[in-house]
């Protein structure tokens, strides 16, 4: 395996210290073996799928019991083809802990004793989990703002805490500095971390007994839902095991959407959006997505779009899921609103099937 650089296509080694290209540009991951998709029932998490990710035989998992996740429809009466994917039940609370098993077991083979992250709260305490089951020592930047229930349970895993001033961005500018000599564990930079959440496309295809749903809801901020899933279809559709995709929808808060304004205006690119205010949806603010360009591919290669929800309709979502005994955090309930607002549009028709990914628990929201 090596990493590629999205931009300018320049070759790396894989190495411990390595996160992104020299000119600055995200990496990919370059597998030289074939997708294999053959996997076991009779494992209890998303290493089931362990021959279609890129982990060598024999390797140390690093793991919780992670994925495997509950699909069931949000109401079965008044609509059975609303599914929702109930990953806020993986074991630190998010469905962050796809990514971080996948890329603590590569890193803890890799030799490394060290990582840091930056995170609004529910990656950092992923990888502050999978860093304790790892025997890694683990520092994770958070924003200042982030919800004091997160915040705990990062520091309960044995992490270091350290808390900056200002917004998202800030925060990701500040770890870099520590990134360049201590492996940085990003769930936004590293390739790695795409591998685990791509799971969750091949566990709905499972789950609905080989066919894929016409649609799939998500939040998006820095995309690593949405990329997963643009990852995991490819695969499958290469495989030869899918012969269509669903269409990927993306949920942002209205403070801060950037793919959604160039979705909207029809623009072959992002370009920066700056957060201007607070929202509830604290996990999917990002000024400009790092594999922005990506984003761009995903969106066309599944028909793809985008809707914005503002902290009013997030309330309702919240309330709604709650009804149906579901607690979620505010992230999660953007899906709600954006379902409502796929189907006005004609985008979601009266009998598809459509899988709206619930994130974070509600506990973490400390509310």
């Amino acid at each position: 395996m090596q990493y590629q650089c999205n931009k300018c296509k320049t070759i790396y080694n894989i190495s411990p210290l390595r996160y992104q290209c020299d000119c600055g540009s995200p990496l990919t991951l370059q597998k030289n073996t074939a997708f294999s998709y053959e996997w076991d029932p009779s494992i209890a998490s998303l290493w089931r799928y362990r021959q279609a990710l890129p982990i060598p035989s024999g390797t140390d998992i690093v793991t919780l019991g992670e994925g495997v996740t509950p699909l069931v429809p949000l109401d079965s009466t008044d609509n059975p083809n609303h599914l929702v994917k109930l990953d806020y039940l993986c074991p630190t609370g998010s469905y962050k802990d796809r990514g971080a098993s996948v890329l603590l077991t590569h890193l803890k083979a890799s030799g490394v004793d060290s990582v840091v992250e930056d995170s609004s709260g529910n990656a950092g305490a992923a990888i502050a989990a999978f860093s304790a089951r790892a025997g890694i020592h683990c520092t994770i930047y958070c924003p200042e703002s982030t919800s004091q229930a997160k915040l705990r349970q990062i520091s309960a895993y044995g992490a270091e805490l350290k808390l900056v001033p200002g917004n998202r961005t800030a925060t990701t500018e500040a770890v870099q500095h520590a990134a360049e000599n201590t492996c940085y564990a990003s769930h936004n930079w590293h390739p790695f971390f795409l591998e685990g959440i791509k799971t969750l496309a091949f566990e709905i295809t499972d789950q609905l007994h080989g066919d894929v749903p016409d649609h799939i809801i998500c939040p998006v901020g820095f995309g690593s839902i949405y990329l997963g899933l643009y990852l995991g279809f490819s695969e499958l559709i290469d495989a030869g095991t899918i012969d269509r995709v669903p269409r990927l929808l993306g949920v942002q808060p209205a403070a801060c959407c950037p793919i959604y304004n160039a979705f909207r205006d029809g623009r072959p690119s992002i370009t920066r959006m700056l957060q201007t205010s607070q929202t509830l949806a604290e996990g999917i603010t990002a000024e400009l997505p790092i594999r922005a360009e990506m984003i761009m591919e995903a969106i066309q290669f599944s028909n793809g779009a985008f809707a914005t929800v503002a902290d009013d309709d997030i309330i309702s979502g919240m309330r709604t899921l709650a009804a149906q005994g579901i607690y979620v955090e505010p992230t999660s309930a953007v899906v709600i609103s954006g379902y409502e607002q796929f189907r006005d549009q004609g985008i979601i028709q009266e009998d598809d099937v459509a899988v709206s990914i619930l994130t974070g628990s509600g506990l973490k929201s400390g509310g």
